[in-house]
């Protein structure tokens, strides 16, 4: 399976989407996370500790990729609409990214409107979702949901768990914040939509 993560903004959550989607796939099989963004944030986090999973450039993909039989893709933020037709031909789902904040969703509107033009599949997973009684969450679902929008069911939350994971070089599940097996339960829910 072949999954790409991208957006039209920086900062929602992308990278460590990433990562935690080739944990939960490398449950299933030999995984793969291309890190086709500049800032190599995928590679920084490995090269600060262990993951389940290779990671590679994405100019060493075409030698690793056949070896693999989960391929997960972090891009740069703001691909040109060149770049997401080969996105788009290039995996099985797309999935866009976006906190609830009105800057990126406006950014999210940008890149569901290039990929309805190219025809691409792809899902919105919400991300960096305040715990209640914010309501941003719920808020951004609701409008997502009546543009008619295919989001996931599940969404991430924000938790500190996930700096310390980074900061660490581990999966949350491992970065011994007491809320990292939470934090972990909600990319499980997300890999578990895309593997059913």
């Amino acid at each position: 399976m072949f999954i790409t993560i991208t957006g039209f903004k920086g900062g929602v959550g992308k990278t460590t989407t990433a990562v935690h989607l080739a944990c939960y796939f490398s449950q299933f099989g030999k995984t793969l996370l291309v890190d086709g963004d500049p800032n190599q944030s995928a590679t920084a986090w490995e090269r600060r500790g262990e993951l389940p999973f290779k990671i590679v450039n994405l100019m060493a993909a075409a030698k690793y990729s056949q070896e693999y039989e989960h391929i997960i893709i972090d891009t740069a933020a703001r691909p040109d609409a060149e770049e997401m037709k080969a996105l788009v031909d290039g995996c099985d789902l797309l999935i866009l990214p976006t906190s609830a904040e009105a800057l990126a969703i406006d950014a999210l509107l940008q890149t569901v409107d290039l990929l309805h033009d190219l025809g691409g599949d792809y899902r919105i997973l919400l991300t960096m979702i305040h715990p209640p009684p914010v309501k941003t969450g719920l808020m951004a679902r609701q409008a997502l949901m009546d543009a008619d929008l295919k989001l996931f069911e599940g969404e991430i939350r924000r938790y500190i768990a996930y700096e310390k994971a980074s900061l660490m070089g581990v999966p949350v599940y491992e970065s011994g914040d007491r809320r990292g097996k939470i934090a972990w339960k909600d990319y499980q829910k997300i890999g578990k939509e895309i593997y059913s």
